[in-house]
């Protein structure tokens, strides 16, 4: 099991961009961004794993992107040309080895607002 911190949430204006990052306490093996907005079920952002194969939600593909760096143990969402309907609670997740459990940080909260 990793303990996953993550940074970065705020509020930002519409067509602004923030980063999140994602410290875990110890090797990761695949690693993503959920986010959770009110009301809503938690849906995937992204996803990256250990060797830079990535995946994105429809919704964010072509302004979002998540990289990691693997000595430090933290991955990164860049998110550019955000939409009030980005507006969620971030949460990262990964799993320390492949097909193991889930493992979530407690999420920032992210706002898209004039």
């Amino acid at each position: 099991q990793v303990q996953l911190v993550e940074s970065g949430g705020g509020l930002v204006q519409p067509g602004g961009s923030l980063r999140l990052s994602c410290a875990a306490s110890g090797t990761i093996f695949s690693t993503g961004w959920y986010r959770q907005a009110p009301g809503k079920q938690r849906e995937l952002v992204a996803l990256i794993s250990r060797t830079g194969w990535t995946n994105y939600a429809d919704s964010v593909a072509g302004r979002f992107t998540i990289s990691r760096d693997n000595a430090k143990n933290t991955q990164y969402l860049q998110m550019n040309n955000l939409k009030p309907e980005d507006t969620a609670v971030y949460y990262c997740q990964a799993r320390s080895v492949r097909g193991g459990p889930d493992n979530w940080g407690s999420g920032t909260l992210v706002t898209v607002s004039s």
